[in-house]
């Protein structure tokens, strides 16, 4: 009996290969830096219908599937993926490829080999100024939350010791499994220890700002981005992500609690002192500024984040004032997303430069903290309460984002 021949789709079924290898290529870079699945497959999509070439894609956290040609002759590409970090700075440059290689005035060779050099490009800002960007970051959050002066230099330093150990999870793999619990076991302790040196203050207030650049609220947000686009693999896959890294830092500061407490007895609590308004002010510079860092953005672009953050901050206080919480947060969303597309528009850029650093100025991720915390407290009514304030709130998050790229559709294709 003989044995059958199988049979691969030619190039000229399927299409050149310069173009397959420049969508392949763009596909596993736009994951690598932190596009939501709707937006990855609506790109590829695109890139691939200006190419000639017919295409499918399916994207999850962990992969990216691609298919190629007619759908009796079709050839499959499968690629594993990890989830990976934003890079505004990156995406970028991808975008600047992207729309040349679709106008026609770069090639797909040219276009792979210059992906190719983003992908192998070191980190935009070096490890000092990182962890320097994560204390800034902490001291800002801690602000916005109500905390005084000690609570500011408390998340500082906690800050600090957070982005060092970023940095050596990305070194070392074993570290990075637990990175959440380890980080969240140290904020706690070095909380309650530092009570002991400048005495009494809000040490929940220092944690929580301590670990700000660490919550999943933009995750959370992205994963029901993803639910309501349709994508519910990725969505669901991505919501459960959140929700275990939710795990890992509540069970971290219970126990990084406990043990203080334990060795050296409770801290010395005490209520944050009253600061001028002008700090908020102050505060509201300063975290866009550490997100341009953490978030690897071009430095030409922090004022156009600095001015997203005023955006969507003044948008939710507004909100807030006349309608509440939840409107507030759908307000600044919709405002941040309008603007961040007429700045696409305008100066030819990525929505995403200013969009994603707003957005995280408004993300639930220490509302659900709270909710963790008071569940791990057995506190159960309040507990689910916060809880449910969370998800209300990323939910208007979601909605203010989609509404935006209605009343505003964004031009570039990233």
């Amino acid at each position: 009996m003989s044995t059958p021949q199988i049979t691969i789709a030619d190039e000229s079924t399927i299409g050149s290969r310069d173009a397959v290898g420049f969508v392949l290529r763009l596909g596993r870079a736009l994951h690598a830096y932190g596009i939501p699945a709707h937006r990855l497959e609506e790109v590829m999509e695109k890139a691939s219908e200006r190419l000639g070439l017919q295409g499918q894609f399916f994207s999850t956290p962990t992969s990216i599937f691609a298919s190629f040609g007619p759908q009796d002759e079709q050839r499959t590409f499968l690629m594993r993926v990890t989830p990976g970090e934003v890079d505004l700075g990156k995406l970028a440059e991808l975008d600047d490829v992207t729309t040349g290689v679709l106008r026609g005035a770069l090639g797909p060779a040219e276009g792979s080999q210059l992906i190719d050099r983003i992908l192998a490009a070191p980190r935009r800002y070096g490890r000092a100024v990182t962890i320097i960007a994560f204390g800034l970051a902490s001291a800002a959050a801690s602000r916005f939350l109500g905390g005084g002066l000690k609570e500011i230099a408390a998340s500082a330093a906690i800050g600090l010791i957070t982005g060092l150990l970023s940095l050596l999870a990305g070194k070392y793999q074993s570290l990075s499994r637990v990175f959440e619990f380890v980080v969240a076991f140290t904020a706690s302790a070095l909380a309650e220890l530092l009570t002991f040196l400048i005495g009494g203050y809000a040490v929940s207030n220092a944690t929580l700002a301590g670990l700000i650049v660490l919550m999943p609220g933009l995750t959370l947000t992205i994963a029901l981005i993803e639910l309501s686009t349709k994508n519910l693999s990725s969505g669901t896959a991505r919501l459960s992500g959140a929700f275990v890294v939710f795990l890992g830092i509540g069970f971290g500061v219970a126990v990084g609690g406990s043990v203080t407490d334990l060795l050296i007895g409770q801290p010395q609590v005490a209520r944050a002192a009253t600061l001028p308004e002008w700090t908020v002010i102050v505060a509201l510079v300063a975290m866009p500024l550490a997100l341009t860092v953490l978030l690897r953005a071009q430095l030409r672009d922090a004022g156009w984040i600095v001015i997203a953050g005023a955006l969507a901050v003044g948008g939710s206080r507004v909100g807030v004032k006349f309608f509440g919480p939840e409107i507030g947060v759908f307000l600044g969303a919709l405002v941040v997303g309008v603007a961040s597309n007429w700045y696409a528009r305008l100066l030819d850029r990525p929505a995403t430069i200013t969009q994603v650093p707003g957005i995280l100025l408004l993300v639930p991720g220490s509302v659900g903290f709270r909710g963790l915390a008071a569940l791990m407290d057995e506190k159960i009514v309040s507990g689910v309460d916060t809880t449910f304030k969370m998800i209300l709130t990323a939910v208007a998050l979601v909605a203010g984002t989609l509404m935006a790229n209605i009343i505003a559709p964004p031009r570039r294709e990233i």
